[in-house]
Order: structure tokens, then C-alpha cells, then sequence
């Protein structure tokens, strides 16, 4: 007992005012933490600015105030966000311009505008102000992203002269059919880039593409985004109906991946599919010639074991692949002639007509036939494969 009590006379003087401050809280702190906390979640629900990591729920707990955010007190107005100053990016990203703008010999004016055009793309994509048509069509994506890295292929690369765009319709559902070669289906791409720079209206090729472009990962997605979709009648004929210019290429794998010694040689346009989605939906029917991609990747052979082995429709062999590896999948600089033919109406035949095997196959011959001649004509026009 007298240790007890020992012990007890030896307690120090700061020792008990801890103890005493642990056993009985200080009411008077408690209304003014909770009216922080209030003024907290209020300023916080108000700051248009104000990321949602900023106002979870941990700020109304016992935990400390993050030190970014400023308590507000209860007769203060909360302060609104400000928004990000990006005027020091800007002044950067032009500086940068102006200094490329020197060293390559690019007017000072362009590249600026490049610039700017780059920093409002990257803004739209952040906030999310671009649409997107049920197709997964991204007009945005298209024209500042897949078009700049085509145009030096269309422009400078193969130096494509373009004939006839004014054939296709200003408006309305339009199919373009054309022919399809090169090993590797840069033709598609490129008749895209005649369009949409060439043409008056400016118009968007929505293409048919193959099964296997929608089941490779990444492929599939930059397809859709470009405009594609899967190769069907339900698909083809709801484009058509809803005026969109749509593209199809026939021929297929057969077309693409066809030897070197049947270049220019068009292979068989399949049953007519595209045909019948025309005259169900009334549209007129554009042919394309193309002339130079036959000549980008010259298909030698195809080993076929390697083929069934890697789950392609063919395995080429050229000049430069697979001898070279990566550098065989530049393509020869060959020159290129596009060109729209006039339109095949199909309006008059009625929706019925679709139906009937006769008129299908017999305008799908007479397409076929009128791009074949178109070729023969194109290719005596040509000086050379390359110049």
C-alpha cells in the first residue's frame, strides 16, 4: 500500500495533464471540427474544378486535411477552381514549331497552325467533345491521326493521280466497287485518302472489311474507328440506307494475295452480294480501277505450310520479305492511278429485283467487266511501274 502510494507522489505534473486530457475531451474543439468538416465538403461540392480525388470521403473523417485544399470558414464563400493555365504549354509548343519550322524549311505559318491543330485534338480527347456513329466511326480520330500518316504514302510515296472523283454523289448512299491486289490491302487506305481530300464533299469511305480484320486485337479497333465494318449484307445495306458512301473490294484474299504473274488479272467477284445490297436499297453503283498497287509487295510465292501454320490466308514471299524482315514491309515506291468510273443506277430495277439471281449475277459481271477494261486502259496510259 505505501508503494502505492509512492509510486502515485512520484507522478509528474505533465504526465497527469495527458492523462487528464485522455480521459475527459475538450467539447469545446468538437462543434468547431465539425463545422471544418462542413465547410470542407461544401467548398468541395462547389469547386467546379476540383478533381473527385479531392473530395472523397476521407476529407470528412478524422484524418488530417490533405495541404492542398484550404479550410473555408463558415461566413467565407468557397473559392471556385481555377482551370489550368495552358497558356506556358501553348507558348512552348509553338516555340518548338518555330524552331522545326527553321531547321526543315517549313513555313513558320504552317507549322504553327499544325501545332495548334495537334493541341486541340489532344484537348477534345481529354474532355471527350468527339462523336461517335453506332459503326464506331470516329470522324475526329480519322482526319487528324489515320489521314496525316497516309498522306505522305498517297503523296509522296506513290504520287497517286487521282480520275473521276467527281463521278461519285455529292450525297446519298453510294457503293464503290473496286478492285483489290498488293499482298498487303494498302489499296483500300489509299482510295480512302483520294476521297476524302479529292473529293468536293470531302466524303468518308466507309469500307467492308474481312473477318479477320475484326478479330485482331488493335487492328479491329483503328478499322472501326476509320470507318470499317464487317463485310455483310445487314451491315452493307443499313450504310447504304442511312446515305453513307460505302466500299467494298470483291475479290477478297483472292484478289490480295493472287501471284505476281496475274497482276491486273481481276479474280472472281463472289456471288454478287454487294450487288443485290445496292439494288435492295436503290443506290447507284461506282466502279474504282486501281493501277500501282500490284506492284508495292510482288508476291513470288506463297508457302502455304507457313500459312495454315501462322492462321493466314497465304504466306508471300517478294523481293524483300522475308529475306530482309522488317525491311521487306516497305513498300516499293510504285506509281499509282485511281479512277471512278461513271455510276451504274440501280434505282430503276426496284428492291424486288434483288431477289432475282439473273439480274444480280448479270450486273455483277457487267462491273466486273467495265473495271477489267478500265485497267487494260490504265495500263498502256502508264509510262512505267515506277515512273
Amino acid at each position: 500500500m505505501a508503494a502505492s502510494k509512492s509510486a502515485a507522489s512520484k507522478t509528474t505534473p505533465k504526465a497527469a495533464t495527458r492523462a487528464k486530457t485522455a480521459v475527459q475531451p475538450t467539447t469545446s474543439t468538437a462543434p468547431a471540427r465539425r463545422r471544418r468538416r462542413a465547410s470542407v465538403a461544401a467548398g468541395a461540392a462547389r469547386a467546379s474544378g476540383e478533381r473527385a480525388r479531392h473530395r472523397t470521403t476521407p476529407l470528412l473523417a478524422d484524418a488530417p486535411e490533405p495541404p492542398h485544399l484550404r479550410v473555408v470558414g463558415p461566413d467565407e464563400s468557397a473559392p471556385q477552381a481555377a482551370a489550368p493555365d495552358l497558356g506556358a504549354i501553348v507558348d512552348a509548343a509553338q516555340g518548338v514549331a518555330t524552331t522545326l519550322a527553321s531547321a526543315l524549311g517549313i513555313p513558320r505559318e504552317d507549322a504553327e497552325r499544325k501545332v495548334a491543330e495537334g493541341l486541340a485534338f489532344l484537348r477534345r480527347r481529354l474532355t471527350g467533345d468527339f462523336t461517335v456513329d453506332a459503326y464506331g466511326f470516329d470522324s475526329d480520330f480519322t482526319d487528324h491521326v489515320l489521314m496525316p500518316l497516309l498522306r505522305p504514302l498517297f503523296y509522296k510515296w506513290f504520287r497517286t493521280e487521282v480520275r473521276g472523283v467527281e463521278n461519285i454523289p455529292a450525297d446519298g448512299g453510294v457503293l464503290l466497287v473496286a478492285n483489290h491486289s498488293g499482298t498487303i490491302a494498302v489499296d483500300s487506305l489509299m482510295v480512302g485518302v483520294a476521297i476524302r481530300d479529292q473529293h468536293p464533299q470531302h466524303r468518308a469511305l466507309r469500307e467492308l472489311g474481312a473477318d479477320m480484320v475484326f478479330s485482331t486485337p488493335g487492328l479491329a479497333t483503328i478499322a472501326r474507328m476509320g470507318g470499317s465494318t464487317l463485310a455483310t449484307n445487314v451491315d452493307a445495306e443499313r450504310l447504304l440506307a442511312d446515305g453513307e458512301l460505302v466500299g467494298v473490294f470483291p475479290e477478297g484474299f483472292k484478289g490480295v494475295g493472287k501471284p505476281f504473274s496475274e497482276r491486273y488479272k481481276l479474280q472472281r467477284f463472289g456471288r454478287g452480294g454487294f450487288v443485290s445490297a445496292a439494288i435492295r436499297t436503290g443506290v447507284p453503283i461506282v466502279p474504282c480501277s486501281i493501277v500501282g498497287a500490284e506492284e508495292i509487295y510482288p508476291m513470288l510465292a506463297n508457302l502455304k505450310p507457313l500459312a495454315r501454320l501462322t492462321g493466314l490466308p497465304y504466306f508471300p514471299v517478294t523481293p524483300l520479305f522475308p529475306h530482309f524482315g522488317l525491311l521487306g514491309a516497305i513498300p516499293l515506291p510504285s506509281k499509282w492511278i485511281i479512277e471512278f468510273g461513271a455510276p451504274v443506277e440501280t434505282a430503276h430495277l426496284g428492291a424486288g429485283a434483288a431477289d432475282d439471281p439473273m439480274i444480280v449475277f448479270d450486273l455483277t459481271d457487267r462491273i466486273r467487266e467495265g473495271i477489267q477494261q478500265s485497267l487494260y486502259g490504265l495500263l498502256t496510259q502508264r509510262r512505267s511501274a515506277f515512273f
